[in-house]
């Protein structure tokens, strides 16, 4: 079948988080997709609406399965359904899993630059972030491991969170650098929640190891979160699910999940994951080779009229993470006066922190003439620096 993702779809007047902006402004910031999901979801939900009652629902042993069976045929990690907890997102089950296995002033590190809403779920519940800054060399970031045990073995530092693969800057853990972390993890009483919902967005003829599957000593001391949400653009259906193998943990997050009330479904929520789960890999195929190719194009438009701008290798995410470091050492007022002046409304790197202060996040889930001008937007907004 034929998918045609250069097709626009407005999505204005819709209650979108990402386009309620004034008409002349191009968001390219928050982490959803301009794209429609895959025709076996909508054929599913319009089936659900068919019915006309939306009442109170109940997680089904096809929702299971989907999950179990996903994960075996796409990454080789055999999961069992007893591990799995329904949750309504992977962000609510990050917060929990802070409140459920962290006291209020321990320490809970994370790798930075990363998704900036970790640091919220840790220090609104009272806990400290601890940073094992990840080491960039102008093009790949690596793991600092002697810095990660020293952090690691501070007696307050009890939990972990691995972005894996990680946001923003795309990087795709190897089976050994998360071997790595497993042990040293068990070593100093840490445990790792994984959060792996970019995992079906890599490069093509490009897998993701994960966490849970490295070793027994991964499995049984990790939370892993997951859902379909980014790989077919399903975040307001509110879905996700959360995978501990050790039954101690996971009766600790399922007593968490529940007492937190984000632990039923919506009655979309199910219907929706299943058909992208069962159904959905030619389309998520397709996908894939659409986002790789705007991330090259972007990556090669920016290189021809900006020379000492610097994409971050990447293989996962639909997500260019822009070194800007050449021009400036901190690109927030660079943001402001993007959306301000020529109306491009793209993420700056400080609220990642680590180094994230002189990059710039964008989002390139979009179909490529909407790319084409958010680069133009871009580069003319860096031209104007030196004027």
């Amino acid at each position: 079948m034929e998918f045609d993702f250069n097709v626009p779809v407005d999505r204005r007047g819709t209650h979108s988080l990402k386009w309620d902006v004034p008409e002349r402004e191009l968001p390219m910031w928050v982490a959803d997709m301009d794209f429609q999901t895959a025709p076996a979801v909508i054929r599913a939900l319009e089936k659900r609406v068919a019915n006309g009652v939306f009442g109170y629902s109940v997680v089904p042993e096809e929702w299971y399965e989907a999950y179990v069976g996903w994960w075996q045929r796409r990454h080789a990690f055999s999961m069992r359904p007893e591990w799995l907890i329904f949750c309504t997102g992977v962000v609510p089950a990050v917060t929990c899993a802070v409140k459920r296995l962290t006291n209020v002033g321990d320490n809970v590190l994370v790798q930075t630059p990363v998704y900036d809403i970790f640091f919220h779920s840790i220090e609104n519940g009272g806990r400290h972030v601890l940073e094992n800054r990840l080491v960039y060399d102008g093009e790949n970031y690596e793991i600092d491991f002697a810095d990660l045990e020293e952090k690691l073995s501070h007696p307050l530092t009890t939990l972990m969170i691995l972005c894996n693969p990680h946001n923003p800057i795309g990087k795709i853990w190897s089976r050994e650098e998360l071997s790595r972390i497993g042990e040293l993890c068990k070593k100093h009483h840490v445990t790792v929640l994984s959060d792996e919902i970019h995992c079906d967005l890599t490069l093509p003829g490009t897998g993701y190891v994960p966490f849970a599957s490295v070793s027994e000593t991964c499995a049984q001391n990790s939370v892993t979160c997951l859902a379909a949400s980014k790989a077919f653009n399903l975040a307001g259906l509110q879905s996700a699910a959360v995978v501990v193998p050790e039954e101690g943990l996971r009766q600790k997050m399922n007593r968490g999940l529940n007492s937190d009330e984000i632990a039923e479904p919506g009655c979309f929520a199910v219907d929706g994951v299943v058909a992208a789960l069962n159904e959905g890999e030619e389309w998520l195929e397709a996908l894939r080779a659409y986002l790789f190719a705007n991330k090259r194009f972007a990556a090669e438009y920016l290189k021809e009229r900006h020379p000492k701008l610097r994409c971050a290798a990447s293989d996962a995410t639909y997500l260019l993470w822009v070194d800007c470091g050449a021009y400036m050492d901190d690109t927030d007022a660079f943001c402001r006066r993007l959306r301000r002046e020529h109306g491009l409304f793209v993420a700056a790197g400080g609220q990642y922190r680590g180094n994230g202060g002189k990059f710039v996040r964008v989002n390139l889930a979009c179909p490529r003439a909407q790319v084409e001008e958010g680069l133009r937007r871009f580069s003319a907004g860096l031209s104007s620096l030196s004027r």
